[in-house]
């Protein structure tokens, strides 16, 4: 039987489902939005030669979605992205979108544009969407980019290490501690998932330890690759739990800057599991 295909009733376009969680997923994102604003306004013009500042997504979904389980609707990360700019004063001067599903990434485009802003959105894999966006860029401009992918599958290494040799971004990463527990075995054999998501892992990882030290140091070389391409993996790692505890995701924050941590550490839940330990 086909899936049928979810309708947001306030303006007819496509919705995606999403989990419990996401809204607090969504609140770091507003508030680090918010609270870099007080750098933000020194990349937009006026003057002209200021560089810009842009938002980046390139698993954005429609912009919309249904919390699984619920007949509650809300914004997506896209939306709340674009809200919490306006709302700090200080708006992005560019936001690039991108969904593999032409459907959502149409959707999301023209939620956007109702909210009056003409951001570009793509409709490719994700690997093929970040030339494209990098490309259009100004590089010496400040970036945030937020890598939300449904999967781990989809969060390629090579994705990351093409927008850290941006001069000046930050992201925010969901990594899926769920998707890594659940399909372990299936994703560590050879030319599996880990070689795209951590690439050279075998070289430092040993598979045959125990399953709960093998998932930490995987996540643990992860970071310290990540090191390597000059950018710092932030030390307030946050692990998001569901109601009935279970382990959901990381949020990971990178930069290359000191000043942007301190604003990431200045918003983070203190009270979280900080240590890569599962």
């Amino acid at each position: 039987m086909a899936k049928v295909k979810k309708i947001d009733p306030v303006d007819g376009l496509v919705i995606s489902e999403v989990g419990e969680w996401a809204p607090e997923k969504h609140a770091r994102v507003s508030r680090y939005i918010e609270i870099a604003s007080v750098v933000r306004k020194e990349y937009r013009p006026p003057p002209e030669w200021r560089a810009g500042a842009a938002y980046i997504e390139l698993f954005s979904g429609p912009g919309r979605s249904l919390i699984r389980g619920t007949s509650r609707i809300i914004d997506g990360s896209p939306l709340i992205a674009f809200k919490s700019a306006q709302a700090s004063g200080v708006p992005f001067t560019e936001m690039h979108r991108n969904d593999a599903n032409p459907e959502m990434a149409a959707a999301v485009g023209r939620r956007v544009k109702a909210l009056g802003f003409d951001a570009t959105w793509y409709a490719e894999s994700a690997d093929v969407a970040v030339d494209q966006i990098i490309s259009a860029l100004n590089p010496a401009g400040l970036h945030f980019a937020f890598l939300d992918p449904f999967n781990l599958e989809d969060l390629s290494f090579e994705i990351i290490r093409k927008l850290s040799r941006l001069r000046r971004i930050d992201m925010l990463i969901h990594v899926s501690v769920q998707d890594l527990q659940r399909n372990l075995d299936r994703f560590s054999a050879p030319g599996g998932v880990l070689d795209t998501f951590a690439p050279g892992w075998r070289s430092d990882v040993d598979p045959n330890q125990a399953i709960h030290a093998f998932r930490s140091s995987l996540l643990q070389y992860w970071l310290r690759e990540i090191q390597k391409l000059g950018t710092m993996p932030a030390k307030g790692v946050e692990l998001i739990v569901g109601s009935k505890r279970q382990r959901l995701y990381w949020l990971v924050f990178v930069s290359a800057h000191s000043l942007a941590q301190r604003l990431w550490d200045a918003i983070r839940d203190p009270t979280r599991q900080s240590s890569m330990e599962f």
